[in-house]
């Protein structure tokens, strides 16, 4: 679920109060929306006998229920909590929308709307942050993937029944409203206070494109929302006209979104007609194939794909394409592993259900989606049993069978097991975190202090070019005491030890804030990179990349 509509098609979810349905970051747009009239019933083709002598049971229940039953009821409720009940029996993605839900789901497909920016999901009655909006003011106050909600203008929001509509009521508003939110983070055993003015939440998917030097690309987008391709295709072509002979394309943490703004992006690295994606369902009714069809801006330069545990759906399609024709080298972490195709299909009375009718398959014939098959609830946990497995750290050896082999068009293998294998393995680096960092982050100094330093050298930064600061703006010792005084004031105890292992993160985090501030997503990606494990493997590995796009493997 996502207060921001985030460009999956949208697949708008309704979350249970126990078990965890697919948050809207995660969920995967078809190309097209197939509606479907409900108006009366129809037993089904397949299984006639038992679907209408089931339907007939629960008319049956129903009428008993509301004639007979001793206390006054909600019938409509009822209804609605028993189809809840019955789809979470299926596939994790599988859902149903009420009307009062759907209505305020596509509002969200109008185009900006106003609040504090996150994207969540309810999960045991308490609501958590997938992410913070990119751009949005949750993520300048300082709000967090994790983030825990407790409390919001002091009323508590957790184990209270909240729902998703509940949710939306709270934290939307007029621009310029603050909203006081109380936050339990991993970490910390007090909540953290937040005070979030709400702002207009940008739809912006490409958060950034820049020359990483004379011929180097590089393009971070977010999301597949409605203009996506269009604002790749402007990135593509302005970095082009740069000199760009190599490229950089980062979906880490990409949710997904519109399968068209997938395939189209593919289809500018790809020339001829290759297979991009296909689907199977039942029977072939759902079967669908998507190639290449027209001359793409990047068909033979070298291409890198950033992927991690974060990019599903979408990217996992674009990935595979690029992947599985031997047209670019992956490089970072298995990605997420959505590859389940759900159809809408408006119900009788303004409700919807949002039924899986197909899986997505990658050029080679590996099914994207990730297995389910201990439940939904120990799905939604997989990021959690990734981390405790230590997958972030090296490679599942439980993916590298032979009965998850495939291979590319050129004969590379490549494996399944749900998500996209990369080429290049990259291990989160934890060298450099320390728990005072994480105290720095939780109480939001470093970007309460960059702030702070900007508004007081605001005219002497803004007279500088990003090159010129790039160059020669440091953090000094002094800067950094003086963040140690204001982490004091806010309850973060100095550990001498800790500063020093996190000290030049922390020198590199406070530059790039800074550079936000004067310049922005144009200033801090470049300033986060200079830190960044998997961006500066991916300088290291076009060697690799330029191979491929020449025909080679």
């Amino acid at each position: 679920m996502s207060e921001k509509e985030n460009g999956d098609e949208k697949r708008f979810i309704r979350n249970s109060p126990t078990q965890i349905k697919l948050p809207l970051f995660i969920a995967l747009a078809l190309a097209a929306g197939v509606l479907l009239g409900a108006n009366m019933f129809s037993p089904s083709s397949t299984n006639p006998q038992d679907t209408a002598k089931s339907y007939l049971k629960f008319r049956d229940v129903l009428s008993y229920i509301d004639r007979d039953y001793v206390d006054t009821v909600n019938i409509g409720e009822l209804t609605d909590h028993a189809i809840t009940e019955m789809l979470e029996k299926l596939d994790p993605h599988t859902s149903y929308i009420p009307a009062d839900e759907l209505a305020m789901a596509r509002s969200y497909l109008e185009g900006d709307f106003e609040g504090i920016g996150i994207e969540f999901n309810i999960f045991k009655d308490t609501i958590y942050v997938i992410t913070p909006i990119s751009g949005g003011p949750s993520e300048a106050a300082g709000i967090l993937a994790g983030d825990k909600i407790i409390q919001v203008e002091g009323e508590t929001v957790a184990g209270t029944g909240i729902t998703n509509e509940g949710v939306f009521k709270r934290l939307r508003g007029k621009k310029d409203s603050k909203v006081e939110l109380k936050i339990m983070r991993h970490g910390n055993s007090k909540l953290v206070p937040f005070t979030i003015t709400r702002d207009k939440i940008p739809t912006v998917s490409v958060d950034v494109s820049y020359m990483v030097n004379d011929k180097t690309g590089y393009i971070k987008v977010s999301r597949f929302s409605a203009h996506t391709f269009e604002e790749f295709k402007k990135a593509l072509t302005n970095l082009r006209k740069k000199g760009m002979n190599q490229l950089i394309l980062d979906l880490r943490g990409n949710p997904g979104g519109y399968m068209d703004h997938a395939t189209r992006m593919a289809d500018e690295f790809l020339a001829g007609n290759k297979l991009l994606v296909y689907t199977d369902g039942k029977g072939t009714r759902y079967d669908s194939k998507s190639f290449a069809r027209t001359k793409g801006d990047f068909e033979n330069g070298a291409l890198i794909i950033l992927l991690d545990e974060g990019s599903a759906s979408a990217s996992e399609i674009v990935a595979g394409a690029i992947q599985d024709n031997d047209r670019g080298l992956i490089v970072g972490r298995r990605s997420f592993g959505k590859g389940l195709v759900q159809m809408p299909i408006p119900l009788n009375d303004g409700s919807e259900l949002r039924l899986t009718i197909s899986r997505y398959y990658t050029p080679s014939g590996r099914s994207i989606q990730k297995s389910y098959q201990n439940g939904t609830e120990e799905y939604a946990k997989d990021m959690l049993n990734r981390l405790e497995s230590g997958e972030y750290f090296h490679p599942d050896s439980s993916l590298f069978v032979d009965s998850l082999k495939y291979k590319t068009s050129r004969g590379r293998v490549v494996y399944g097991g749900g998500g996209i294998m990369p080429d290049v393995f990259v291990p989160q680096d934890t060298t450099e975190f320390s728990e005072y960092l994480s105290q720095l982050y939780n109480k939001n100094v470093l970007r309460e202090y960059a702030l702070s330093y900007y508004k007081d050298n605001q005219k002497k930064l803004e007279k500088m070019s990003f090159a010129q600061f790039n160059k020669s703006f440091v953090v000094s010792d002094k800067m950094l005491q003086d963040m140690v005084k204001l982490a004091n004031s806010n309850e973060v105890t100095y550990d001498a030890k800790q500063f020093d292992r996190s000290k030049n993160l922390i020198r590199n985090n406070l530059k790039a804030f800074i550079a936000r501030s004067v310049y922005g997503n144009a200033g801090f990606y470049p300033v986060l990179h200079e830190s960044d494990d998997e961006f500066q493997a991916a300088l290291k590995q076009f060697g690799r990349a330029q191979k491929l796009a020449k025909g080679g493997v």
